[in-house]
C-alpha cells in the first residue's frame, strides 16, 4: 500500500521570500498537491541572530498570495528544541566534543578542501563528551551514501571523504540545521522532501542521521536554482526579485506563477494562470534539471500590462 504524500516547505525568516524560494515553494506545493497529499508549512528559525523581526509573516503572507496554501502549520523550529535535544541524547556514541574553530580549520593545509568547506581531519574525534562551549560532531560512516533524487537523479556521495565529521550542535549550543531538519521531517511524518539544489549536498550526511536514529527515507527532489541575469545565485538581499516588491509594483500572482510554471517547464510559454490550475501539469520528470537565468526579459513580461 502506497503511503500518503506528506510535502513540506520549510522557510528561514532572515530575509524576504524571492523568485527563486517561490519557484522551490510551488514545485513542493505541486508536488504535493499533485498526489493528493497532505503539506506541512514549517519555519525553520533556529538562528535567532539571523532571524529578521516581521519576515515569517511577510514570506507567509506572500506565499498565500501566490495561492500556495498548507493543510499544517506553520510549525516553528524555535518551538521544538527538547525534541533535538532528545535526538541527540540518542546519538550518544556517535557523538564527541570538538573545539576546533571553522578558522582554524581553515588554515590546516593538510585539510582537502570538500563539497561544505575544508573536510574535517578528526582533530578531537577520539575524545569524548565536551564541557559546555564546544561543539558536537557525528561521526560519519565509512563509504558511499547514494539515492536517487526525483530531480537531479542518481547521486552518490563520501561523506567520511567529502565532509569529514559534521556539526549537530554548535559551540553556542545552537542545534545545526542538519539535526533539526532530520527530526523535524521524521516526526511530522514529511515523505517528499523538496527544496534548492544548494542543499543536495546536505542529504547524505542527513541520510546518515536518519539510519543513525532509526527514521525512514523520504524520497527527494532538489529544484536546479534560480541565477540572475549575469548567472549569480538569488539572494535575498536582491530586491529586484523580492516577491512582495514585485507585488507592491502590481505584479498580479497569476503572472508570477505562470512564469515560475513556465521556468520548471508545466508551461510552454510564460502565461497568467493560478497556482491550481498546474496541478493537472504537474509531473517530476517535466521539471527542468538546469539552472534557470532570470534576465531582464523575464522581469519584463513579469511587469507588462
Amino acid at each position: 500500500m502506497v503511503s500518503e504524500v506528506r510535502g513540506r516547505y520549510a522557510p528561514s525568516p532572515t530575509g524576504e521570500l524571492h523568485l527563486g524560494n517561490a519557484r522551490t515553494a510551488l514545485a513542493a506545493w505541486l508536488g504535493t498537491r499533485a498526489a493528493n497529499g497532505t503539506f506541512v508549512m514549517r519555519v525553520e528559525d533556529l538562528d535567532p541572530p539571523r532571524v529578521i523581526p516581521g519576515a515569517e509573516a511577510r514570506l507567509l503572507d506572500d506565499l498565500a498570495w501566490l495561492g500556495i496554501d498548507w493543510d499544517e502549520g506553520p510549525y516553528r523550529q524555535s518551538e521544538r528544541l527538547p525534541l533535538f535535544a532528545e535526538a541527540l541524547d540518542r546519538l550518544e556514541g556517535r557523538v564527541f566534543g570538538c573545539k576546533c574553530t571553522r578558522a582554524e580549520l581553515k588554515q590546516l593545509a593538510s585539510a582537502p578542501h570538500g563539497v561544505d568547506g575544508p573536510v574535517y581531519p578528526g582533530t578531537c574525534r577520539e575524545g569524548g563528551l565536551p564541557a559546555l562551549g564546544c561543539a558536537l560532531r557525528f561521526r560519519v560512516a565509512p563509504g558511499e551514501v547514494c539515492f536517487d533524487d526525483l530531480v537531479a537523479g542518481s547521486v552518490c556521495q563520501d561523506v567520511a571523504g567529502q565532509v569529514g565529521d559534521f556539526v549537530v550542535r554548535r559551540a553556542d549550543g545552537l542545534f545545526a540545521y542538519q539535526l533539526a531538519v532530520v527530526v523535524d521531517d521524521a516526526l511530522m511524518g514529511i515523505n517528499q522532501v523538496v527544496r534548492g539544489h544548494d542543499l543536495l549536498d546536505s542529504t547524505a550526511r542527513q541520510i546518515q542521521l536518519q539510519e543513525a536514529l532509526g527514521f525512514p527515507r523520504p524520497a527527494y527532489a532538489h529544484v536546479p536554482l534560480v541565477l540572475d541575469a549575469e548567472g549569480n545565485r538569488l539572494a535575498k538581499r536582491d530586491r529586484a526579485t523580492a516577491i512582495r516588491d514585485l507585488r507592491e509594483a502590481g505584479v498580479p500572482a497569476e503572472r508570477l506563477i505562470g512564469l515560475l510554471g513556465w521556468s520548471l517547464g508545466l508551461l510552454p510559454a510564460p502565461t497568467p494562470v493560478a497556482a491550481r490550475e498546474l496541478v493537472a501539469a504537474f509531473a517530476w520528470n517535466r521539471l527542468e534539471t538546469s539552472p534557470w537565468r532570470c534576465g531582464a526579459t523575464d522581469l519584463s513580461w513579469l511587469m507588462a500590462r
